[in-house]
Parts: structure tokens; C-alpha cells; sequence
């Protein structure tokens, strides 16, 4: 985003705005409206009063955060609603779940996918949802077998999903409800 001298701008990771009074190579100097003077690099700042089509093209935005923002894979999880029937779906590939595995091993991907589970499936008892669907994907089947082992810990049954939906990797789980 190019800046010129007079453009409102805020700071992207304080709560500070004000006016640009002085560009110094990437050194922009803005008057803050509390009445003090503070030096930012561009990739800080974002103008206040343009218009959004400018603000949100992704082209031209240059700070990392913003950008992971907007590509953000937020942990999907969707209800899916069948003949009166409300339907969960938790799809635990890894990289729907975290947003980066870097620095992360097989063992502690796969501890996280567990937990995730775990809780998607106390929820659901909670709640009084019945149908769960566990997206696992086929792999070498250690996930599966071991999210079997956690299904045999609660009042649930559990079968292959439907293969027409969800191909081969993932698992149906009927929570069984006291009434």
C-alpha cells in the first residue's frame, strides 16, 4: 500500500491512528491523536477513510498476519440436517485442524486429532446430537483403529460412513440418548 503525507492511518497491532507528517524511505512518521509522533514500516500501517476495495485486495496487502487472516482454515466443522435428523460432520485431517504441523510429529498429530474427536463427541452426547461423522481419511488406518478404541468408551455405536458421501475414510457414530 503506497502512503503519502495527510493519509489517515491506523497501526495494525495497537490501538494508535493519526496522520502521516513524514515518509523517510520505509520509515512513515504519523502525529497520533493522542499528540505524539511515531515511526512505523508500511507493512504496520493500514489507511482509514479509502475505500474497501482497496483495503481488501489481496495484492496489496503485505503484512503476513492479515494474510493468514484471509486464508484462515478455521477448524471445519458442519451440521448437516436429514430428514429431521441433525448430522455433525468433523473432518480430522490435520490440516484442517491447525493451521501449520511444522514442528509437530506423527505422534502429536495424531494426539491432537484424538482430543479433537474426544471433544466433538462429548459435545455431541451433551448436546443430544446423535449422528457423528469422523472425516479420517484412509492412510495406514491408525487413526481409525485408534478412534475405535475411544468409540468403545462411550454409549455409542459406530460403522463405516456412506461410501457414496465420504468415500472410504471416514466413520458414522450413533450416539445412543437416554430420553
Amino acid at each position: 500500500m503506497c502512503f503519502v503525507i495527510g493519509n489517515k492511518v491506523a497501526v495494525l497491532d495497537d490501538v494508535i491512528a493519526g496522520v502521516v507528517v513524514k515518509i523517510e524511505g520505509d520509515n512513515i512518521f504519523i502525529d497520533a491523536n493522542d499528540g505524539m509522533q511515531y515511526v512505523y514500516l508500511p507493512s504496520d500501517l493500514v489507511k482509514i477513510g479509502v475505500d474497501q476495495n482497496e483495503l481488501t485486495r489481496k495484492s496489496s496487502i503485505s503484512n503476513r498476519f492479515l494474510k493468514d487472516k484471509l486464508t484462515d482454515n478455521k477448524r471445519k466443522t458442519s451440521f448437516k440436517k436429514v430428514k429431521n435428523e441433525v448430522i455433525m460432520e468433523v473432518d480430522l485431517h490435520a490440516e484442517k485442524l491447525v493451521k501449520s504441523t511444522r514442528g509437530m510429529d506423527n505422534f502429536d498429530i495424531l494426539n491432537l486429532q484424538l482430543e479433537t474427536a474426544r471433544f466433538k463427541l462429548e459435545y455431541c452426547i451433551q448436546k443430544k446430537i446423535s449422528k457423528i461423522v469422523f472425516i479420517h481419511g484412509v492412510g495406514e488406518g491408525v487413526l481409525k483403529t485408534e478412534l475405535h478404541y475411544l468409540f468403545n468408551k462411550y454409549p455409542v455405536k459406530y460403522y463405516e460412513a456412506s461410501y457414496q458421501q465420504y468415500g472410504l475414510g471416514a466413520t458414522e457414530v450413533y450416539v445412543f440418548q437416554n430420553v
